[in-house]
């Protein structure tokens, strides 16, 4: 387990729009850019074995791996790889902790570095979170309308039996939203709060708006 006092100063980025991590979830990624199979190689090589998973910011230079990034992002420790015949790496991470970016690190790194700040989020440490507003039959209806809109599958009964953290955080990271909805549900300061994000999201798809309606 990775305490406070044992996370590192300075840890590799991976910025990718749209992927989503949170504390105690997972997050299956399939690595094939040579930067980045570099950076998983040199992260394995570490004893606390983080990766920073952070959504580039509009404006920014996509693909370039220069654009502009926001501020916040989440840490996952590497916790499953293996290796394709033609040297693709599949990897899982098991999110640990959000970071706040503080500066990067310069240097002949092909992929890039910064140092971060982990103390705005240190119950991220901790146990799992419970929802105690949350209305599991409402919540599950109004999921049922938002599945069905958007020609999604699941496993219903075992979606009904998660725990609230599984259930909250699992869909925020699945669900086809935005890179910058998925930063707002991830910068979300507490589980009942990441729900309620969430839910107005669904029903502003389900009500057939756009970003721009939000604005």
């Amino acid at each position: 387990m990775l305490t406070a006092a044992s996370l590192p100063e300075t840890i590799p980025v991976f910025p990718l729009p749209g992927a989503l991590l949170l504390p105690r979830a997972r997050l299956p990624l399939h690595i094939f850019e040579p930067r980045y199979l570099q950076m998983i190689e040199d992260c394995m090589k570490t004893s606390a074995r983080l990766i920073g998973m952070v959504q580039p910011r509009s404006g920014g230079v996509s693909g370039a791996g220069e654009g502009k990034l926001n501020h916040i992002g989440c840490a996952g420790r590497l916790t499953a790889f293996s290796e394709t015949e033609d040297g693709r790496y599949m990897i899982t991470l098991s999110g640990v902790s959000r970071f706040r970016l503080i500066s990067e690190v310069n240097g002949f790194c092909p992929y890039r570095k910064f140092s971060v700040n982990w103390s705005d989020f240190s119950h991220d440490l901790g146990a799992a979170e419970a929802d105690p507003r949350l209305d599991r039959a409402g919540f599950m209806a109004l999921l049922k309308r938002y599945f069905c809109e958007e020609d999604l599958q699941t496993d219903w009964d075992s979606l009904g039996q998660a725990e609230d953290e599984l259930l909250i955080n699992s869909l925020s990271m699945l669900c086809p939203f935005s890179p910058e909805d998925k930063q707002a549900l991830l910068e979300a300061p507490s589980l009942s709060i990441r729900r309620e994000t969430l839910v107005t999201l669904m029903e502003f798809a389900l009500h057939g708006g756009s970003d721009e309606d939000m604005m």
